[in-house]
């Protein structure tokens, strides 16, 4: 009941706001995100803190909606990556890995505003819904029909069978939603769109999956309660956000 509860208020808020807020404010809510995000990447990883701020700035950069922000953006992560092996001396690893928290957190999150500003929020909210009708997919098909795992020893409760039910949902959703929101783009690039949706948004869940198992944790944080952390509940985004954005302007 409370992962229920917690999950409907958040999605109240995160719809209000979409429909709602300004821009100027929906890229402050975003850093917000972003920087939550990233404290529990960064102290999963045993990275400095003080990245947060390169997390930040490309988050907020990336939500201006400016293509010079890519070079910007990979700058920042290379002179991060750099401060910490020359000054730090940290290992390359490690560096690595912290200064990819600006493109791995703030790039998606600064992507989700800037479709917002150039597509508006019917756009906005087709990708959180395919994040979410894929998820919900995923969880009940594979309790009814889950047999085989997908990949135990990353996560254990995940199966083909509830990836194959998110994937089959996913590219639904995307068809008949896309036709109203995308009625430019065709049946089968929106199928497309969603069938690759869902697999990066598996790989996003995985990908983060094992950064926990190596930091020895179930959750990324504990901010949300039955959720718990900001990076729990947005991982299969982080990854489905610069499709989106890459689909989009191409073909839209």
């Amino acid at each position: 009941m409370t992962r229920f509860l917690s999950g409907a208020v958040l999605g109240a808020v995160a719809l209000v706001m979409i429909l709602f807020l300004p821009t100027l404010a929906l890229r402050v809510v975003a850093c917000a995100v972003a920087a939550l995000a990233a404290h529990e990447y960064l102290q999963l990883v045993g990275a400095p803190a003080g990245l947060l701020l390169v997390v930040v700035a490309a988050c907020w950069l990336v939500s201006g909606g400016s293509a010079a922000t890519v070079l910007a953006v990979q700058l920042m992560a290379l002179g991060a990556a750099a401060w910490l092996v020359l000054s730090k001396r940290d290992p390359v690893q490690t560096a690595t890995a912290a200064a990819f928290a600006a493109i791995y957190v703030g790039v998606p999150l600064g992507l989700l505003v800037a479709l917002h500003a150039r597509y508006g929020s019917r756009v906005t909210l087709l990708l959180i819904a395919t994040v979410v009708v894929s998820d919900t997919a995923q969880y009940y098909t594979g309790r009814t029909f889950g047999r085989r795992p997908l990949a135990p020893a990353i996560s254990p409760k995940k199966t083909i069978e509830g990836a194959l039910g998110g994937v089959v949902f996913g590219i639904a959703f995307v068809v008949l939603a896309g036709a109203r929101t995308l009625p430019a783009v065709s049946m089968p690039q929106l199928a497309a769109l969603g069938g690759v949706a869902v697999v990066l948004g598996i790989c996003g869940d995985l990908f983060e999956s094992q950064i926990k198992r190596q930091a020895g944790v179930k959750d990324s944080g504990t901010l949300i309660p039955g959720h718990g952390g900001v990076l729990d509940r947005i991982d299969a985004l982080l990854f489905v956000a610069p499709l989106f954005a890459l689909y989009l302007g191409v073909f839209a």
